[in-house]
């Protein structure tokens, strides 16, 4: 491991406390300082990865560079540190399970009987000291999913455990995020909570080095000194974690509290260098400070859940401090559209994007926005199924191909404009099989996609079995829809785009994927420029 320090992000009381937010932060902070900083997570659910679970059971599948498919939190780590992950940085227990399980199958353990202690700890120990071992960072966060006392999440608590006595003294440390909840009727912050998940971590031999207490109030110093006593840090490790206005505020409230401080003293790090955090300042300044708003349309089937398209939301934050302008995101169901309402849905948008996304549910209505936008000359952005209906409704009502569809939702449509890829038909596991990772796209000059990237090659991540039909490429160029990006090697159409529209463009990758806060993607740059463009000539149109 070197010199490699390990920080394990545990949580207690209950989920959804931000863990992932927290270790972003704290990950910001420390790389602020000029240290190499990576994160993983390890997710205790029996799947190998979450590639096969329906969105409304784990919100979006994030996918990284190498093709992995992976917890959402990765997509925060990713956009807060400005680096690129990979499977090493996301672990489930399925995965752990199912090494254990082939090693054992291969005569690894010589006979032995396989038991949770050792091999299932040795194991997870091996991925949380996989990153260190590469020599490439200074720091490794480990984030263990679930809450102290979940049954899925023992043997991980157990590995951090026994990680902590191989690393030795000032090598690692714990975090342990817990909520200290304000009861109204007592007028009364309760700090009980956070004593008995503290005494569920110490049950399992791991004493917390630093307390990060989730509040709605303000933690008085009394309630730190208690918490302090009863769970045996010290009053400065209690560290308060307020409810901020976005995720992006928690950065800089964390250096406030002077977590990074705690951590570096904890791990006799002197590093004396004060966080550079004022591009993150700049950033927050302009998203909290527009001087334009637009209102675009997101069509998707899993709206009721938005951490289904959550780095969708987080790209338009960023494009949206990039033209400082609030961008107001207005969630549609698709199954909710249809003729006869779509224009009272639609048409007062200054944007529409349709969503990705799989199977025929809801797709009536994704063809109908696509063609409201077409007609209506509202700026359009299809992303993966997205694009694909861009092109099942041009050819449908443009080029009068009748009952052109994709073989997805029709396998036997006169018309397959867009078909499975055809390393994809013998196929029949669906997990980690699609086509996934990243990808080349060489882009058109004079074109919108060349406008926005500024360059003929580009790098994008996928997550498809479906393709455009390349058969129908010609009719679709005759009739006004250019591919305006291809993969060199395969001919893959990578993105579309009307000749004749301000911006109605279709990408087969997700560029929401690699946007981050530092380096906003510049296909949302762009589409939010058009809306704001869009949106000031219809006001200039009703003033006349």
């Amino acid at each position: 491991m070197g010199n490699t320090k390990f920080i394990f992000v545990t949580g207690g009381v209950t989920s959804s406390l931000g863990k992932g937010i927290i270790s972003a932060s704290l990950g910001k902070l420390l790389q602020a300082r000029g240290l190499k900083v990576t994160i993983q997570k390890f997710d205790p659910y029996i799947n190998i990865d979450p590639g096969t679970l329906n969105p409304y059971e784990h919100g979006e599948c994030y996918v990284t560079d190498d093709g992995a498919e992976t917890d959402l939190d990765l997509g925060h780590y990713e956009r807060f540190l400005n680096i690129t992950t990979s499977q090493a940085n996301n672990v489930t227990t399925g995965r752990i399970y199912y090494n254990v399980i082939t090693k054992e199958r291969k005569g690894d353990y010589l006979g032995k009987t396989v038991q949770v202690v050792p091999h299932i700890t040795d194991e997870i120990k091996r991925s949380i000291f996989s990153l260190g071992e590469t020599g490439d960072y200074d720091i490794v966060i480990t984030e263990i999913g679930g809450c102290v006392g979940d049954i899925e999440s023992l043997p991980f608590i157990e590995a951090v455990r026994q990680a902590r006595w191989d690393l030795g003294a000032n090598n690692a440390l714990v975090i342990h995020l817990t909520l200290v909840p304000y009861l109204k009727s007592a007028g009364e912050l309760k700090t009980k909570p956070t004593q008995h998940s503290v005494k569920q971590l110490l049950e399992s031999g791991i004493q917390p080095d630093i307390l990060v207490c989730r509040s709605e109030h303000r933690l008085p110093m009394d309630i730190r000194k208690k918490m302090a006593l009863f769970c045996n840090v010290h009053i400065n490790s209690v560290i308060e974690a307020l409810d901020a206005e976005t995720i992006y505020d928690v950065p800089i409230l964390m250096r406030k509290e002077k977590l990074d401080e705690r951590v570096l003293s904890k791990l006799k790090l002197s590093n004396k260098t004060e966080p550079d955090i004022d591009r993150w300042k700049e950033f927050l300044g302009r998203h909290k400070n527009p001087t334009n708003e637009v209102k675009i349309a997101l069509v998707g089937k899993y709206v009721e859940l938005p951490d289904a398209y959550k780095s969708i939301a987080e790209a338009f934050t960023h494009a949206g401090a990039e033209n400082e302008c609030r961008v107001n995101l207005e969630w549609v169901h698709s199954e909710e559209i249809t003729s006869e309402n779509v224009l009272s849905l639609l048409a007062n948008m200054d944007g529409i994007l349709v969503a990705p996304g799989f199977g025929e549910r809801g797709i009536q209505g994704k063809l109908i926005a696509a063609q409201i936008a077409r007609e209506q000359r509202i700026p359009f952005f299809g992303i993966c199924l997205g694009m694909q209906c861009a092109v099942i409704e041009f050819a449908r009502n443009v080029l009068n191909l009748e009952g052109a569809n994709s073989t997805e939702m029709d396998p036997e449509t006169a018309h397959p404009v867009i078909g499975l890829m055809e390393e994809q038909k013998n196929i029949t596991q669906m997990g980690g099989t699609m086509r996934l990772g990243a990808y080349v796209c060489r882009l058109n000059k004079g074109t919108k996609a060349y406008q926005a990237y500024d360059k003929f090659s580009v790098t994008e991540r996928h997550r498809h079995r479906y393709e455009f039909n390349n058969t129908y490429l010609e009719d679709f160029k005759k009739g006004g829809m250019i591919a305006s990006g291809k993969n060199p090697d395969t001919g893959l159409v990578e993105m579309i785009e009307l000749k004749d529209h301000p911006w109605y463009v279709g990408s087969q990758f997700h560029p929401e994927l690699k946007s981050t806060v530092l380096t906003p993607h510049p296909l949302f740059v762009n589409f939010i420029k058009a809306a704001i463009g869009y949106k000031k000539d219809k006001e200039s149109k009703d003033n006349k």
